[in-house]
């Protein structure tokens, strides 16, 4: 039925209509419509953490000293395996282009390898922002948490005057503690009692006046957007008077690398578009087993093959967005 208006005692057509608005299936409409809602929702994502970090922009953490770690190798490889993360999820939307194609063509063989790729691109990527993340969390060197919230970093000068950084674990030094027995009318003590560390307070500051070389860094950053690192008198002064607790590695209150906002914001960020490309593999696992056991080509067409590749082609875009804003800016 088509939509009438009346005008001066006769009716003029206002909108067609039907089911293919623009040539598009119903399908397909719907699901630019909630990619286009999704992205307005990254969007708003984005721009809070780049207001966030503008009024931070003095203590943000520097994603080059964040993320340097590769899986089963020890050393600092800054960003390389972000950068790998990066290559396999776009590497993956050529292979849905690819079965994308296959299926206009009918190809069943061909979408089924290339959707199988696909899926195997989004799992390497899953497992490793699960890694990514994990690493995150235990953190590598550790740091101590001044009384005012701030990261102080623990830095050692090498034979060339290079400071390189040190992990806690390195120097710490053990003080004999005793420690009371739990007992069940304790129980409420136990409870509030601050998470256990590695090391204390104490033992870190007993290694660290034992070393002569050590020093401590800022999470401050100076003109040349480089940390602030403090001379010896006063990281001795600055530990042993503004100490607070020991943080190792991130979560939603402490973070070793700086401000405890950058942490929260990478867990909300990677851990949202995370759950998107996994609901992606989710689809295309659907998806792929429809294609084998020949339900589309019963139907003659493709066409849902094309909608879970706009939705996989849509993450991939928002995470180059991720990835620029996040980990590169």
């Amino acid at each position: 039925m088509e939509a009438t208006v009346a005008k001066t005692g006769t009716d003029e057509k206002t909108w067609g209509g039907g089911n293919r608005p623009l040539k598009a299936s119903y399908g397909k409409m719907m699901m630019w419509f909630f990619i286009v809602s999704d992205a307005l929702t990254f969007s708003g994502f984005l721009a809070s953490y780049g207001f966030s970090r503008f009024k931070f922009i003095d203590s943000w953490p520097i994603a080059d000293e964040v993320f340097t770690h590769i899986p089963f190798i020890h050393g600092n490889f800054p960003m390389y395996y972000v950068a790998f993360m990066t290559f396999i999820l776009i590497f993956s939307s050529v292979t849905m282009v690819l079965a994308v194609d296959a299926g206009h063509h009918m190809k069943k063989n061909k979408v089924i390898i290339y959707l199988f790729l696909t899926i195997i691109g989004g799992l390497i990527f899953v497992g490793s922002q699960a890694w990514e993340w994990n690493t995150f969390i235990k953190g590598s060197y550790g740091a101590v948490e001044t009384k005012g919230g701030k990261i102080l970093q623990f830095l050692h000068a090498n034979d060339e005057g290079v400071n390189e950084r040190v992990a806690i674990g390195d120097f710490a030094m053990e003080v004999p503690t005793v420690r009371t027995d739990h007992i069940d009318n304790e129980g409420i003590w136990y409870m509030s009692e601050p998470g256990s560390t590695s090391f204390s307070l104490e033992e870190v500051t007993k290694g660290f006046l034992a070393d002569e070389s050590l020093l401590i860094r800022t999470q401050y950053l100076n003109d040349r957007g480089e940390r602030i690192v403090l001379s010896r008198e006063e990281s001795v002064a600055k530990l042993t008077n503004d100490g607070k607790m020991v943080v190792e590695g991130a979560n939603l209150k402490h973070n070793e690398y700086g401000t405890p906002l950058f942490a929260d914001f990478f867990f909300f960020i990677t851990g949202f578009h995370g759950f998107h490309v996994f609901s992606g593999v989710m689809f295309n696992l659907i998806v792929f087993f429809n294609v084998v056991i020949g339900t589309y080509e019963k139907r003659g067409h493709y066409e849902m093959v094309e909608k879970v590749g706009l939705y996989w082609h849509f993450v991939d875009l928002v995470w180059v967005f991720v990835f620029t804003v996040f980990y590169l800016v």
